[in-house]
């Protein structure tokens, strides 16, 4: 369903127009009828007579309603239904508060980093952050792109949701690694070299990364467990890994290949057929990553955070190519921060298509973004709700609204997130349509707080939440403080909404007590010491902040004009976290927690 109007997050009401319903339409289709059923435990439908194959392979053959016992799980009836079979609510550790660290991962180096954060440093921190109290740590989303010179900058434009970047590997903890040690020592000093740049080299970082790694795949044979593990992931790791060896070979936009390559079926034929090495290369990188990140994810709870969408050219969007909506992508309306709106150059899965797929695309990534850590932050959450669709060659403010199953998706979720032990968070920032929070809390999906955006007190925010500052999107505290954020905007003529950053800025100065001259230090602290008085049940703050960085990660809109998703830490992560105001804030959130359990 296409809605004919929309009010944005400024109240201003927009009347969509004819061509854009004409657009939105064609690219949607024919609606169907829907084959996908959704039971909680307890109801009883009436959908017999019918056989029902459960998850187990056991056959029960029903009369006329469902049993009230089914199990959680995914199901067949008849043998072209799917039943699936939810909690309806999300996990959650009851009485249970936790503090931690956002992470921007590629920006977080250590000594020992090739240029860019890597998994090693992500273990590290994590284990760091766990010995001194915390026990969160939220990482951006670490969705692979396509193994070409040229590489993908955003986080949030990967080629696959599913699958992982092999940017982020620490070459020196790869099994084989010693088989190729000459090569390792020549290439470790060359991207230990690049820490020296303020800037991230990415496409540099995986010149040096995959000629080691190729090095050390000729070197020494893969062990049985790497076998044993990609014999358990079958099709779909063999699609993704065809998609890798093409993308090397075609470029990483799977519309410009070859007609024949075009079908992910035939393509994996001749792929096995013809680059069996290859295949099985790239299947080995993910092993590689899923093993690092299992061992970064020992310490505490990592929370790994989930695209809205994925790269047009990339692998999920050919092997799903089916159900994605052509010439159209996902953006938003304009907000207090992002006057124009914003098209973020992602497309959208056509509704009834998923549904009639049994939400395998969407199944598929939920679980691979809970194998690892017990969380899971879903990027601009509203989008289970409704997603707002730009024609091709539209601007932002000229897209619509479209309707999805939300509540299908979120029984998918809490399916996931029970199976699995992991707390959702869904950020629900921006233009929220009323209705939307209530449902998400009722689900047991965290809220999203920030103080930039609240207009009461942290006091005062709901329980069922994850309170932070502010997001890679937003001014730091820093930036906000010192005017830099501002400055940056208007010399990149984004037409700022000067009149909130001020109204934002009293709102800092009047929770902190303090006065213009402050300095940053002080005016981190005082933040924070609010912040921590939120009763959430998780508290994040993010290391740009710990940095005392005046640039946020991202400015929307401008990616072409500025350093997105490409600024490091201004400090190596021994530094940074190890000293005098990561202790002062440790012991901020840690007084919090300690004195909330006494209260109780």
């Amino acid at each position: 369903m296409i809605e004919r109007s929309y009010v944005d997050a400024l109240g201003e009401e927009h009347l969509v127009s004819a061509s854009t319903l004409d657009a939105l339409q064609a690219a949607i289709g024919e609606p169907s009828d829907a084959t996908t059923v959704i039971v909680h435990p307890g109801e009883t439908p009436q959908l017999g007579p019918a056989e029902v194959v459960l998850e187990d392979g056991t056959t029960l053959v029903v009369e006329d309603r469902l049993p009230p016992d089914l199990p959680l799980g995914y199901h067949r009836m008849n043998g072209e239904r799917d039943l699936i079979v939810s909690p309806g609510r999300c996990y959650l550790e009851e009485g249970v508060r936790r503090w931690g660290w956002a992470v921007q991962l590629y920006a977080a180096r250590s000594a020992a980093s090739w240029g860019m954060g890597d998994l090693a440093d992500l273990r590290w921190i994590a284990e760091h952050a766990a010995a001194s109290g915390a026990g969160l740590v939220l990482v951006n989303p670490l969705g692979a792109v396509a193994p070409i010179a040229a590489q993908a900058q955003s986080p949030y434009f990967p080629a696959s949701r599913r699958y992982l970047n092999p940017l982020y590997l620490r070459v020196e903890e790869v099994p084989g690694a010693t088989a190729a040690t000459g090569l390792l020592e020549e290439a470790a000093a060359a991207g230990r070299a690049l820490n020296r740049s303020s800037l991230i080299d990415r496409d540099e970082v995986w010149r040096l990364k995959s000629a080691a790694l190729e090095a050390i795949w000729r070197s020494a044979p893969p062990p049985p467990e790497f076998e044993h593990w990609s014999g358990e992931r079958g099709g779909s790791l063999d699609e993704f890994a065809a998609w890798c060896v093409l993308a090397e070979q075609h470029g990483g936009d799977w519309s410009r290949w070859p007609d024949d390559l075009i079908r992910p079926t035939t393509a994996l034929r001749r792929v096995r057929a013809e680059y069996l090495d290859r295949l099985r290369y790239h299947q080995w990188l993910q092993w590689l990553c899923r093993r690092q990140l299992d061992h970064a994810a020992r310490p505490l709870l990592l929370m790994q955070d989930l695209p809205i969408g994925v790269d047009p050219g990339g692998a999920d969007a050919w092997v799903w190519q089916d159900m994605v909506a052509r010439d159209v992508t996902i953006g938003a309306p304009p907000d207090e921060f992002n006057t124009r709106g914003q098209d973020w150059g992602l497309p959208p899965f056509v509704p009834h298509l998923l549904r009639n797929g049994g939400y395998r695309p969407f199944v598929e990534t939920i679980r691979a973004n809970l194998l690892t850590g017990g969380g899971l932050r879903i990027d601009h959450v509203m989008g289970l709700f409704r997603q707002f669709w730009i024609p091709s060659g539209a601007e932002p403010t000229e897209g619509a609204y479209v309707r999805f199953p939300h509540r299908d998706l979120l029984d998918i979720i809490a399916l996931e997130s029970t199976r699995a032990g992991a707390v959702v968070v869904g950020e629900d920032l921006g233009t929220v349509e009323e209705g939307v929070r209530e449902e998400l809390a009722r689900r047991r999906v965290l809220s999203y707080r920030l103080l930039w955006f609240e207009p009461e007190a942290p006091r005062s925010w709901p329980v069922l939440s994850l309170a932070s500052v502010s997001t890679h999107d937003l001014p730091t505290v820093a930036g906000l403080w010192s005017g830099a954020d501002l400055q940056e905007q208007r010399e990149l003529d984004l037409s700022p909404n000067e009149e909130s950053t001020v109204k934002i800025r009293r709102l800092v100065a009047g929770l902190t007590r303090l006065d213009d001259d402050a300095d940053l230090e002080e005016v981190v602290v005082g933040v924070h010491r609010q912040l921590a008085e939120a009763p959430s049940h998780l508290i994040c703050a993010t290391l740009e902040d710990l940095a005392l960085s005046e640039r946020r990660p991202n400015i929307p809109g401008t990616e072409q004009r500025s350093a997105n998703w490409s600024l490091a830490l201004p400090r190596p992560l021994e530094e940074l976290m190890t000293g005098q105001l990561a202790e002062d804030l440790a012991s901020i959130f840690n007084g919090a927690i300690r004195r909330e359990k006494m209260s109780r």
